[in-house]
């Protein structure tokens, strides 16, 4: 199985840090997008695209570059972030992301969360929230994660 790791990773290095527990769980590489053509990754059975959230969304790069390909019938997609905050509830951070790599022509097998640590207005005044994370709870937990998806993959093909 072929995988890639598209992340974007900005203010603290979270998202980077969850992308180097999965990569070699995959047999992955990371790349950030702008690393990329787009055109490369039809060449992948496995893409994962990850970035920390902003606003209740993912970073307005990693959305961009995911507009930015060509309509194709592509492979397998999974999607993961970080957030000060839990990825649950009715407007869930995840939705928008599935439903534009759906439309781009990606099967997305899968979504992974975890809290990080977040110095968003209003939190910065008191030095943030969620400090430490991602810990070695939430590393472990991505980790397991990406081996379930590669042993799901791996079933299908």
């Amino acid at each position: 199985m072929r995988a890639i790791i598209v992340c974007t990773s900005v203010s603290h290095g979270n998202t980077r840090k969850v992308a180097e527990v999965m990569a070699p769980v995959l047999g992955a590489r990371i790349a950030e997008p702008e690393q990329l053509d787009p055109a490369e990754l039809d060449s992948y059975d496995l893409v994962g695209f990850g970035s920390g959230i902003f606003l209740g969304q993912f970073h307005s790069q990693l959305r961009d570059f995911v507009r930015s390909l060509p309509p194709a019938r592509r492979r397998s997609a999974f999607v993961f972030a970080t957030s000060g905050f839990a990825d649950a509830g009715f407007q869930r951070f995840s939705r928008p992301m599935v439903a534009l790599l759906e439309q781009q022509g990606f099967e997305v097998a899968d979504t992974f969360s975890c809290r990080a640590f977040d110095t968003y207005l209003p939190f910065k005044p008191v030095g943030g929230i969620r400090k430490g994370r991602p810990n070695a709870v939430d590393l472990d937990s991505a980790r397991i994660f990406a081996e379930g998806l590669r042993d799901r993959i791996a079933a299908a093909s």
